[in-house]
């Protein structure tokens, strides 16, 4: 070869060596930035059906023998169950570590979002150990649907019959208030070898989170009917400082904010309507849209849902996400419940997509010792990938104050719980507040006599209180000329409580967590092995958080109320059948509360943000703790110091004041059951929970003022 020739090929070969020992060094340092540890297989013995092992906490209250209807045929299907996997401690841990540092401003990781591929690689469960469960998922003779990306859910099908065989619970027929449905009648079993990477069945039963939307009170303290004020967006972007936003042109365009959902809305001309008539429709970038998101591979879970009970919820969600960013996308992404909830189903397809929505809504909760610990880890782990994605999840803290076991009851008997969807690491929890200018006798200081011809009639800000509907609320006590709410000679013992309809388990909810993981002892109360989610490190610390080792919820509020002093969201919800003709003035229109409208809208304030910062922030919780540690906080956030989240209860369960003492022979006992207030303890008062200055489990860190939280984000990075 001459010469010339064999240099040439030395130095070709050099090169390539080189692009060799380059790659070899990105992957290192990829590894390495990651910080993931190898996928140890946890599965190391045989499959042994004979030994098993118990998935405890995963039985519903309901399924008992006063509902029981009897077993289900074992030819009935059910369709799209989801198997709750989970990763080994190390590569948990592992995970928790690099999502610190992707919203830590000083890490070489900073915003290095992941894929949902490069997530289920770097911090999935072992191939082989995914591999394993998908056997014997055949091998009893299921259809495995989907393994989702992430390696941590499974979509399977199969018959009554089937799970009976591999998972050793019956499936029952139940009827409860009125509604047919079916459960498993005890924990599921499942062999032991599979116990170190299952962590449960999520879906074995129809019970599914419910909707956090209060509908338009027919009382208020006092008032008159033509006392009531409507919030409209024009008052919205007034009172947080929205309109500065706009002005400064942050209108979300460009963003995408998925409200997730298991209801299409009713009519998509609602929507138009709501921007058209109250100002928003001048904002030419904003869309609505329709999704049925489908997993990455395998059978489709996802089918149109059509219009269901939750169709005004859709419709909210879609109208005050786009209040909040006009020029956003607004994606409404439906799924039709099976055994899995659909609003769950939408976000795994969405989160294991290869180009997720930047911003996710979610307007449903359960407690978390109703939802049980299956449901709860898959609500934690979905949230988890989300943030590693760059996703920011938002979800309605609830509308039952502190006792989200007691939702719809007229009277709360379970303690303190929190809802399992709201309570993760992974999402903002949002609270609810009301405005405080009827209880203060300062209404015409805030709200003008006339309205704008977008129907805005707000000043200015508006002093905050929590929201609160119950007998138990100090304020409405004390407003009704009553030194206290709990007791028989208190507000809630009064006959003016019962016909107003004040006994009621009604507020912004907040809590510590408390029964994220392991079983009740007593249904839906926190007993037994519960353990509530760690305290994450950013709240850790925060000025008026508690040293109680565990996360704590709500983050933020906005205003939730559906009447109880005057005000409430208004809303084009046009279905004859539940809603009302958006035609005329908005006061004609339907019109709402509950925390499902404060999630929507900082989604959409989320959106604002994304715009300034050119793209996706992942977990916005960290970034505001450490805004309301700093020196811009009193302009950031509105503190709430007044009022509370009390609901009134009856029983000994963190409830004080519900004996009958002072009852009047002539008085039923039944119009006194639900005199006590929520409390920390029953043996004396201290309400669950009080406003206060700095962070407080009412709402949180308060509200927020938009505009100063878009421009000052930076500094909580």
């Amino acid at each position: 070869m001459p010469e010339t020739s064999r240099g040439k090929s030395f130095l070709i070969s050099m090169w390539r060596c080189c692009v060799v020992i380059f790659a070899v060094m990105s992957a290192l340092l990829a590894q390495t930035a990651w910080a993931a540890p190898p996928a140890r297989v946890l599965i190391t013995r045989p499959i042994d059906t004979g030994r098993l092992y118990t998935l405890a906490g995963n039985t519903r209250s309901e399924a008992n023998a006063q509902n029981d209807r009897g077993r289900v045929a074992d030819a009935l299907a059910m369709d799209h169950m989801l198997l709750q996997l989970q990763r080994s401690p190390e590569r948990e841990q592992a995970l928790r570590d690099y999502i610190d540092r992707q919203h830590d401003s000083t890490s070489p990781d900073f915003h290095k979002w992941l894929t949902a591929a490069e997530f289920g690689q770097m911090y999935g469960p072992s191939p082989l150990d995914i591999e394993r469960v998908t056997g014997w998922l055949r091998s009893g003779g299921f259809t495995v649907n989907t393994v989702y990306p992430s390696g941590m859910s499974i979509d399977f099908s199969g018959t009554a019959g089937q799970v009976l065989a591999a998972f050793h619970t019956e499936i029952h027929r139940l009827s409860v208030d009125g509604k047919e449905h079916i459960a498993n009648m005890r924990d599921p079993r499942i062999p032991e070898a599979l116990g170190p990477v299952v962590a449960g069945v999520v879906s074995l039963h129809d019970f599914h989170p419910h909707s956090m939307r209060k509908p338009r009170a027919q009382y208020a303290v006092g008032a008159a009917a033509d006392k009531f004020q409507l919030v409209a967006p024009a008052d919205l972007a007034t009172i947080y400082n929205l309109s500065a936003a706009f002005s400064a042109g942050y209108t979300g365009k460009g963003q995408t904010i998925a409200v997730l959902e298991d209801s299409d809305v009713y009519r998509a001309a609602d929507w138009n309507t709501f921007r058209s008539v109250l100002g928003l429709s001048g904002y030419t970038s904003g869309s609505l849209v329709a999704s049925h998101p489908l997993p990455p591979t395998g059978l489709s879970n996802c089918s149109d849902p059509g219009f269901t009970e939750d169709d005004i919820e859709a419709t909210l969600d879609a109208e005050w996400a786009s209040a909040a960013a006009p020029d956003a996308t607004i994606e409404v992404a439906a799924c039709k419940d099976t055994v899995t909830f659909g609003v769950l189903t939408a976000m795994q397809n969405l989160v294991n997509s290869s180009s997720p929505p930047q911003i996710l809504s979610v307007s449903y909760g359960e407690c978390e010792a109703g939802n049980g610990a299956a449901a709860n880890a898959a609500s934690n782990f979905a949230g988890q990938q989300a943030v590693a994605e760059g996703v920011s999840v938002y979800v309605a803290a609830g509308d039952e104050g502190a006792a989200s076991c007691d939702a719809f009851a007229s009277v709360a008997t379970h303690g303190i719980g929190v809802s399992g969807v709201a309570s993760t690491p992974y999402n903002v929890a949002v609270g609810g507040t009301d405005f405080a200018d009827t209880y203060q006798g300062t209404t015409a200081t805030y709200w003008s006599l006339s309205n704008s011809p977008t129907y805005g009639s707000a000043l200015s800000y508006i002093p905050e209180i929590p929201w609160n509907d119950s007998c138990a609320s100090s304020l409405l006590a004390d407003f009704n000329k009553y030194s206290v709410g709990y007791g028989a000679s208190g507000f809630c013992g009064s006959r003016l409580a019962l016909l107003s309809g004040n006994l009621a388990v009604g507020a912004g909810s907040g809590g510590p967590s408390g029964c994220a993981t392991g079983a009740p002892t007593a249904n839906l109360m926190v007993s037994g092995s519960c353990q509530g989610y760690a305290k994450p490190a950013w709240q850790a610390g925060a000025s008026g958080n508690p040293n109680d080792g565990v996360r704590d919820i709500p983050d933020v509020s906005l205003f939730a109320s559906n009447g109880v002093w005057y005000h409430y969201y208004v809303v084009c919800f046009s279905d004859p059948e539940s809603g009302a003709p958006c035609d005329g003035p908005p006061v004609d229109w339907g019109g709402a509360g509950g925390t499902s409208f404060a999630s929507p809208i900082m989604a959409g304030i989320q959106a604002l943000v994304n715009q300034k910062m050119g793209g996706p922030q992942g977990n916005p919780a960290p970034v505001y703790y450490k805004l309301a540690a700093g020196s811009m906080a009193s302009s950031v956030f509105h503190s709430i110091t007044m009022g509370d989240i009390a609901v009134n209860c009856s029983g000994d369960i963190s409830c004080f004041g519900s004996g009958f003492e002072g009852r009047g022979r002539e008085t039923p006992v039944t119009e006194f059951i639900g005199n006590g207030a929520l409390s920390t303890t029953s043996q004396t008062y201290t309400p669950a929970f009080a406003a206060a200055t700095g962070w407080n489990f009412a709402t949180g860190l308060g509200s927020v003022d938009a505009y100063n939280l878009i421009m000052n984000w930076t500094s909580g990075q």
